[in-house]
């Protein structure tokens, strides 16, 4: 899920930047198109305006030809001389027919459709400015400039002949020579000389309207380029805003993976080895309830400040992930070298608060350098979460200690994580195939060496791995939940073997099976069980329901509750583990239990031995005063025996009278000893 969303936001940040940008690129070309269209039609506008009163001039003088030529008439022919206007007569073939004035017309033409769309105009270049812009001292922006300068025209106007020729210029206008062709009804051409002729308040016009449209390209361009900074400002301030962790005001978890892995991509950075860590706060949650939730987020921000202190800046990282975790990134150059460094970091870290003393657990995952054929070459694929986690793997090795401490993630903790998952995956199909196996370890009377009792424990015949011991299967099924399924397939299978070997005649004592401290938390657990064993065919005394000391620090009403409906069922009820913890003897005063089973510990060790003979014979003595019948377990010296008998001890489980056996030799060992007895 972290991952996704981490590519979401790159696909976010990177597209918000190519919007802006093509934005800008595709808004900016509209306008210039559009201003620039407006432009090309207020020029076309302009020349078609005095081209068409041009071509109407020549269309009168061709008109004035035809009849001068049809009717002979004199006084029109020397009008057209009159007019001033060079004029060419051309047959079909081309050839001249009459000319009046200078013949410059050139080749190139171009076509014109004036106000009356039913004449068709040819229009051709004079030769004058053809050969002046085919000269190469006259090409480009300079050849223009010395066009303009070389056909401006002067206005002399109110000068007098004496005056000086410098005084009273005035650049009146702008010509441009080019000929107009009209065809007659006898298919000859009529071509006039015309003049386009930019007057001076066409230069003013033409240069007002140009400047405008530069104003507002100018405009616009700016009114864009401020729209993109405000984007690409807003879009820093989002980037900040996800990348920040709002306790420590640094890195949160999201910034470490992206940060991290363009940090492990570099090519530079290839042939260095570096380090993940998880760094986690010990007792956190206790140092808040102490003081106060935003004291210890005051705490965390001071301890971010001297994390970040002690790394190299651009080169190395840390982020605040979780209420008590940090992950840090460190250059590593040897792993001695990083635990010196870890641990003056955490000795350091220990001081944040002057009058609490913190402690940190660290867990180490390493990256290696990547060299290919001797070579360093760029890491392509960091994966950095998966470093992460391992880092976490490993530091978790170290929750059952409440003191500062290191690990590092190795293949062992690679093949534990294998093996948790493969016991996840196949536990569910285990259970319908009945893989999983009762064994019974039998319990004592020390004084008359007969069974009083036993305990159903677990075992996964497992047809991949053999025989497999209930210390690697019951601490996985307890974490995912899958232990309740356990608890009613031992009960279900503990209550049809007692109904055999009472269907056999065979004597038959209580067996204890233990139930998850997970089951009590439903209410009708007690129902459960009871169904459960009815549906055997089970008397219910023959089934004892045994539960751990760890249980009790769970909900104590609901517990009592289901004891006590447990007993009212005929049930016994047992308390395991009996001295493990440090709330036994509230335990013993708040639950009305049945059997007391004295914890290993107390027979095992370097302990002083009147110490522990002191503790363990007053525990007996105050069972019995509580009508509780005792269970040493873990019993494997015959002193221990011979003590315990002293004592008054109930029952003895131990493997010094019988390891845990399958169903069938716990039978023949029942049968052994009662025919003994007879």
């Amino acid at each position: 899920m972290v991952r996704q969303k981490e590519k979401d936001f790159r696909k976010l940040k990177k597209g918000q930047s190519w919007l802006s940008v093509v934005s800008f690129v595709i808004s900016y070309l509209c306008f210039t198109i559009v201003l620039g269209a407006i432009v090309v039609v207020f020029f076309i506008y302009m020349q078609s305006t005095k081209l068409n009163e041009e071509s109407s001039n020549i269309n009168q003088m061709a008109e004035l030809y035809r009849l001068a030529t049809t009717t002979d008439n004199e006084g029109i022919m020397d009008y057209l001389k009159e007019e001033g206007r060079s004029f060419i007569v051309r047959d079909v073939r081309g050839k001249t027919l009459f000319r009046q004035g200078e013949d410059t017309i050139s080749n190139r033409r171009i076509y014109f459709t004036g106000a009356d769309e039913s004449i068709r105009y040819n229009i051709f270049a004079d030769t004058e400015s053809v050969d002046f812009f085919e000269d190469q001292n006259n090409s480009g922006l300079k050849g223009l400039v010395n066009y303009f300068s070389l056909h401006m025209t002067e206005k002399n106007a109110g000068r007098g002949d004496d005056e000086d020729d410098d005084d009273g210029i005035v650049v009146e206008s702008l010509v441009i020579p080019y000929w107009i062709s009209v065809y007659l009804e006898d298919g000859s051409s009529f071509i006039g000389k015309c003049n386009l002729q930019v007057e001076k308040e066409d230069v003013v016009v033409i240069t007002t309207f140009l400047l405008g449209m530069m104003v507002m390209l100018i405009v616009i361009f700016i009114g864009l380029i401020s729209g993109i900074i405000r984007n690409i400002g807003y879009q820093t301030k989002l980037t900040d805003f996800f990348l920040t962790d709002e306790v420590t005001l640094g890195n949160n978890w999201m910034a470490y993976l992206i940060k991290g892995e363009a940090l492990l991509k570099k090519m530079r950075n290839a042939g260095k080895r570096y380090a993940v860590l998880n760094l986690v706060i010990v007792k956190y949650r206790n140092y808040c309830l102490c003081h106060s939730l935003e004291e210890g987020e005051l705490m965390l921000r001071k301890i971010s400040k001297i994390i970040d202190a002690n790394i190299q800046p651009k080169r190395e990282l840390n982020a605040h992930v979780s209420s008590s975790s940090f992950a840090l990134l460190l250059e590593l150059t040897g792993e001695d070298t990083l635990k010196h460094r870890i641990t003056a970091l955490t000795e350091e870290l220990q001081k944040a608060d002057p009058e609490h003393v913190f402690q940190f657990q660290v867990g180490v995952a390493l990256v290696e350098a990547s060299i290919h054929n001797g070579k360093a070459v760029m890491r392509r694929n960091p994966q950095l979460e998966q470093l992460y986690n391992n880092a976490c793997t490993a530091r978790t090795t170290l929750e059952k200690a409440d003191d500062s401490g290191i690990a590092f993630f190795n293949k062992d903790l690679v093949e534990e994580q294998k093996w948790i998952n493969t016991v996840q995956e196949r536990q569910q199909q285990a259970l319908e195939r009945e893989e999983f196996v009762v064994y019974y370890q039998p319990k004592y009377s020390p004084d008359e060496s007969k069974i009083s009792g036993a305990e159903a424990l677990i075992r996964w015949q497992s047809p991949e791995f053999g025989l497999v011991a209930p210390g690697r299967i019951i601490p996985i099924f307890e974490n995912n939940g899958f232990i309740t399924e356990i608890d009613h397939y031992m009960i279900r299978h503990v209550a049809r073997d007692q109904k055999a070997w009472l269907d056999q005649g065979l004597e038959c004592v209580p067996i204890s099976v233990n139930v998850s401290r997970a089951h009590f938390a439903e209410e009708d657990l007690a129902e459960q069980i009871r169904d459960m064993v009815d549906e055997a065919g089970t008397p219910h005394h023959l089934i004892e329901i045994e539960l751990t000391e760890s249980a009790f620090f769970d909900d104590k009403n609901a517990l009592i509750t289901t004891i006590e409906r447990l007993k009212s069922y005929g049930f016994s009820v047992s308390m395991d583990d009996f001295g493990a913890g440090y709330s036994s003897l509230n335990s013993l005063k708040d639950m009305a239990l049945d059997v007391l089973k004295l914890d290993a510990e107390f027979f095992r060790g370097d302990a002083e031995q009147d110490r522990k003979e002191i503790v363990v014979g007053e525990a007996i003595r105050l069972a019995r005063s509580l009508n509780m019948r005792t269970v040493a377990e873990g019993v494997e010296e015959k002193d221990q025996v011979e003590f315990l008998a002293q004592q008054g001890c109930d029952m003895i489980q131990g493997f010094i009278y019988a390891e845990p056996m399958p169903k069938e030799e716990y039978e023949e060992r029942i049968r052994e000893i009662y025919h003994n007895i007879e």
